[in-house]
C-alpha cells in the first residue's frame, strides 16, 4: 500500500472528507433541499419538469401488495431496471437485460426467478437499501440502450459520467466503467474503473482501479487513454442546469449516454465521494477555491460551462 503524508495531500490540493463535509457540503447544501436528490423519484420528477432527459419511468411500487403488478408492468419490455428511490452507492439496483416468456435474465446471463424479483422489491420497500433504513419505494425504469461508442469501455454494464458541480460550475469529471470485479456496477469501491476526464474536451486523462493506476480495462483490454466522451458539451450543460434545479451548491451528477436518446440524467448526489480526485490524478480543492473567489453577478449556464472549459481543463488556467 502506498502512503502519502498529509502535507503531500495538501500540497496537491486534495480535498479530504472532513473539509468536504464542513466547508462544502455543510456550507453550500441547505439541508431542506436534500430530499430533492436523496429521493430518486423526486429527482426524476424535478428533471422532467425542467426539461432534462431521464430514463423512462415504467412504474413505481409503493406497497407490498403491488409487487405482483411487476410482470404486467414489464410485459412488453426487453429489459428493465428496479432501484430503490432512497438507495445510495449502487445498492439495491437490479438490472434485467432480457425478458423471455416471463423469465428474467441479468447482464451476465444468470436467470432471476419471479420469486427473487418479488423478494428484492419487498426488501426495497422494507428499507434494506435506503439511507438510514427508512421504508422506501421501488422505481421500475426502462433499460438504457448501450451506446456503441462505448464498446470496450465497460464490462456487462453501462458506463456513467460523474461530474462535480460547484455553484453551477462543472469542476471535475470522470467516466466510471464497470468490470467483472464490480459485477457490472459503476461504483469504484466495488471494483469499477474510474477514468479522469478533461473538462474542456471530455478526453481521458488518467485511470485507476482499486486506487491503482491502470492503462487498460482489466476485462476488455481497451486502451483507456483512447476515450473521448461524445456529446460532451451537452453533458456539461445538463450537469450545470442541475444546480438551478435542486439548489444545492456542491453536487455530483451521474449521467449515461443512450443510443437513441443521448445523455440521460440518472441521479444526483449531495455527498459525492472523493475518489474522483484519484481518477483524475489531482486534487479538486484549488478549483473549488477558485470558484469561491469569483465575484459579480451569477452567470448563465452557457457562461459557466464556457468558463469551466477554459479554467478547469487539463492545463488549468487560474
Amino acid at each position: 500500500m502506498e502512503f502519502a503524508w498529509p502535507w503531500q495531500l495538501r500540497r496537491n490540493g486534495v480535498l479530504n472528507m472532513n473539509k468536504r463535509n464542513i466547508d462544502y457540503i455543510g456550507k453550500y447544501n441547505p439541508r431542506k433541499y436534500y430530499k430533492r436528490v436523496d429521493d430518486k423519484l423526486i429527482t426524476k420528477q424535478l428533471a422532467l419538469a425542467n426539461g432534462i432527459a431521464v430514463p423512462d419511468l415504467i412504474g413505481v411500487v409503493e406497497e407490498q401488495h403491488k409487487i405482483n403488478d411487476i410482470p404486467q408492468m414489464v410485459i412488453d419490455r426487453t429489459g428493465f431496471v428496479i432501484k430503490p428511490a432512497k438507495g445510495s452507492g449502487g445498492k439495491g439496483i437490479l438490472v434485467i437485460t432480457k425478458v423471455d416468456a416471463g423469465r428474467y435474465y441479468k447482464p451476465n446471463g444468470d436467470e432471476v426467478t419471479p420469486t427473487e424479483v418479488y423478494r428484492h422489491v419487498s426488501n426495497i420497500l422494507s428499507g434494506l437499501f435506503s439511507l438510514g433504513g427508512a421504508p422506501d419505494v421501488a422505481i421500475v425504469e426502462g433499460l438504457i440502450e448501450f451506446d456503441p461508442v462505448f464498446d470496450g469501455f465497460s464490462y456487462e454494464g453501462v458506463p456513467d459520467i460523474r461530474l462535480i458541480i460547484f455553484k453551477g460550475y462543472p469542476v471535475m469529471g470522470m467516466l466510471r466503467c464497470s468490470t467483472a470485479a464490480s459485477d457490472g456496477k459503476a461504483n469504484l469501491h466495488q471494483g469499477a474503473v474510474g477514468v479522469g476526464l478533461d473538462i474542456a474536451t471530455g478526453k481521458s486523462l488518467f485511470a485507476v482501479q482499486f486506487d491503482k493506476p491502470v492503462l487498460k480495462h482489466p476485462d476488455t483490454q481497451f486502451e483507456l487513454s483512447q476515450i473521448q466522451v461524445p456529446e460532451w458539451d451537452t453533458l456539461l450543460h445538463t450537469a450545470s442546469c442541475a444546480y438551478e434545479m435542486c439548489e444545492l451548491g456542491y453536487l455530483g451528477t451521474d449521467m449515461v449516454l443512450d443510443k437513441q436518446r443521448g445523455p440521460l440524467l440518472l441521479e444526483l448526489n449531495a455527498r459525492p465521494g472523493l475518489a474522483i480526485q484519484t481518477a483524475n490524478g489531482r486534487g479538486i480543492l484549488q478549483r473549488l477555491q477558485h470558484v469561491e473567489s469569483l465575484k459579480g453577478p451569477t452567470l448563465s449556464v452557457e457562461e459557466r460551462v464556457a468558463y469551466a472549459k477554459k479554467h478547469f481543463c487539463s492545463n488549468p488556467n487560474f
